[in-house]
């Protein structure tokens, strides 16, 4: 290892690399989710295609320096287009003995390791679960270990900064962005604005972070411990104005968006939850857009409010995760009967109960499927992407306010806080989502419905001659009077049912990756979309016959989607449950279709899927 000693920056060499998956790790409070934000975004200012996978630690104050306690954040970025965060990362920067006891295996052989050598004191290598400190013991030889005195570096470059000790070593993670900014020729401006922005209102903490960053920069250049940097030259992708976006960010600009162009205030009566909690901080940032968020007192409270919004005529939303979705589902029943739009944002999590509140998990379809009593149908969409979000919050608007009835939308955490680079579209290339509020009282009863969609009109209470009643209790055909009567609810349920399964109708043909029939078909929806298309194409360019569909409407399905599945032999369906599309599809089209599932908190990688294929045709 160096000894310090500086070379000249004209002996580093520059390797070419197509791709490169770099994971920073640390303590909850080391700010490895700012530094791997960062990161993401020079990269892609850069012109690197980019995807990401933050990982937080569950527990809120985790004892410092515990497994319990690490963070985590994943990039991928590459010259090439990819559609995932990476399977396991070719380098590991690991703050604290905790981070590599926890990331270590991910790392493969000969990967770049990269250590805060200060923090592998006694204590945190006990805490950690070490019997013996891996830097010196031989435990690490298998990989490109480059242990750096990050911290005493970055408190020799704030010496006369004037900080406390506790707030030179929060600057920490600028130090190591600086070098990995370095190593992997990333823009520095980009990251210095940042910092203005960030701590502007500080000199002390500007001059310092900036200073840091600095610092770390310099090191790598100067040092004799790195030799080489590495470049990633910029993808090929189509022309127009992009920025990197989360899923959650994405939500939100697509639920406004969509507000504006059906001409309607946009409601979010919301209770904060992870992972669902920034649509409620960021949607609160939009007021100039005719936006009003209200942070309820519970789940029930939120929805509720939310329903009374719709019923007022407001673009009505509420977002919780699953445990939420427990608490709405009354509500979202009563939003079922009396026929108004509402969106129903599930960013899904790990269960049941509290279950793993910061992982992923796709396990609240049966939930938004048939998690009401009654006879409750509701159409239910699932992006597939961070970007996707964007596009499937315009589209659930769409229905809500066209067939009248609540609409879930399902992300998830893998989603919601997973970010790529999102192409922004032309204004006038987006629907036209303008609602026209019944006021003709002529001929006007609650539920008289349109002959084409089945949907009932929507009235703005006090329009004069259109005064109504709706309520949970069975309305009467037409009239909305309260009715018992056993030929009547059973009309009005099998309406209900006939306007939401009418909706396939408009719902495109399935597109399929790869030949339209074969030996293997897999089928996905939501957030497993990255795996399988990369395993997909990998499959189909080593020559086997595989093809993909994935499902964006999972309520109604495709009407076409029974010819689909009949066209191959197998039909493999990944999920991170245990096996709730798989069910639906068996039952469905009594096709028997083999199940893939995930239940870690992880999404799948792009060698799980291609692993299970290729043995489920070696079985066959």
């Amino acid at each position: 290892m160096s000894d310090g000693q500086t070379t000249s920056p004209a002996t580093k060499e520059t390797h070419e690399v197509e791709t490169v998956v770099i994971r920073f790790a640390g303590d909850s409070g080391d700010g490895m989710q700012l530094t791997g934000t960062q990161f993401t975004n020079a990269s892609a200012l850069a012109g690197n295609d980019i995807g990401t996978l933050p990982d937080f630690p569950a527990e809120i104050r985790a004892p410092a320096g515990t497994l319990a306690g690490v963070s985590g954040f994943q990039v991928n970025l590459s010259r090439h287009e990819i559609f995932t965060p990476g399977d396991n990362p070719d380098v590991l920067v690991a703050m604290n003995p905790a981070a590599l006891k926890a990331n270590l295996d991910d790392l493969p052989t000969n990967g770049i390791l990269i250590v805060d050598r200060e923090a592998f004191s006694d204590l945190n290598l006990k805490k950690a679960g070490y019997s013996a400190n891996p830097l010196t013991d031989g435990s690490l030889d298998k990989y490109q270990l480059f242990s750096v005195d990050i911290t005493k570096l970055t408190t020799l470059a704030l010496k006369d900064s004037g900080l406390s000790n506790k707030h030179v070593l929060r600057c920490k993670n600028f130090f190591t962005l600086g070098l990995m900014a370095w190593l992997y020729q990333r823009p520095v401006e980009p990251v210095l604005s940042f910092i203005t922005s960030r701590f502007g209102k500080n000199q002390s903490l500007l001059d310092a972070n900036t200073r840091a960053f600095k610092a770390g920069h310099s090191f790598g250049e100067t040092s004799e411990l790195f030799a080489s940097q590495y470049e990633v030259r910029p993808a090929e992708i189509r022309p127009g104005t992009y920025r990197n976006i989360t899923g959650n960010a994405a939500l939100c600009i697509g639920l406004v968006t969509a507000a504006q162009r059906a001409r309607l205030p946009l409601y979010l009566g919301s209770y904060p939850i992870t992972p669902a909690s920034d649509i409620l901080h960021e949607l609160a940032t939009y007021k100039a857009y005719d936006v009003t968020t209200f942070q309820a007192e519970d789940e029930i409270a939120g929805v509720g409010a939310a329903l009374g919004a719709a019923f007022g005529g407001a673009l009505a939303v509420t977002t919780t995760s699953g445990p939420g979705i427990d608490l709405k589902s009354e509500t979202i029943g009563l939003a079922v009967k009396t026929e108004l739009p509402l969106i129903v944002c599930d960013i899904q999590r790990g269960g049941p109960s509290t279950g793993l509140p910061t992982k992923t998990e796709q396990a609240d379809l049966l939930a938004a499927l048939y998690g009401r009593h009654g006879e409750a149908p509701v159409v239910v969409l699932a992006p597939a992407t961070p970007s996707d979000c964007f596009d499937v919050a315009l589209e659930a608007v769409r229905i809500a306010t066209k067939y009248m009835t609540p609409v879930y939308l399902l992300s998830d955490g893998y989603l919601a806080n997973g970010a790529e680079p999102w192409l922004l579209p032309e204004i006038d290339d987006l629907p036209d989502l303008t609602v026209e509020f019944r006021k003709d009282p002529e001929g006007y009863f609650p539920y008289v419905r349109d002959p084409e969609t089945l949907s009932r009109p929507w009235v703005v209470p006090g329009t004069p001659g259109l005064e109504h009643r709706i309520g949970g209790i069975e309305s009467e055909y037409l009239t909305g009077n309260i009715s018992y009567a056993p030929a009547n609810h059973e009309q009005m349920v099998r309406l209900r049912e006939s306007k939401i399964a009418g909706i396939a109708r408009e719902i495109p043909p399935t597109e399929l990756v790869g030949a339209d029939s074969g030996d293997v078909l897999v089928l996905g929806w939501g957030s497993t979309y990255g795996a399988i298309t990369a395993g997909v194409r990998q499959l189909v360019r080593e020559g086997f016959a595989v093809s993909q569909a994935h499902l964006r409407y999972l309520n109604p399905l495709p009407g076409d989607l029974g010819d689909v599945l009949a066209r191959f032999e197998r039909v493999l369906i990944p999920e991170m449950n245990m096996g709730h599309l798989l069910k639906i599809v068996r039952a469905e089209y009594l096709v028997d279709a083999i199940g893939f599932n995930k239940i870690q908190g992880r999404p799948f990688k792009v060698e799980e899927i291609v692993t299970r294929v290729k043995k489920l045709l070696e079985d066959a």
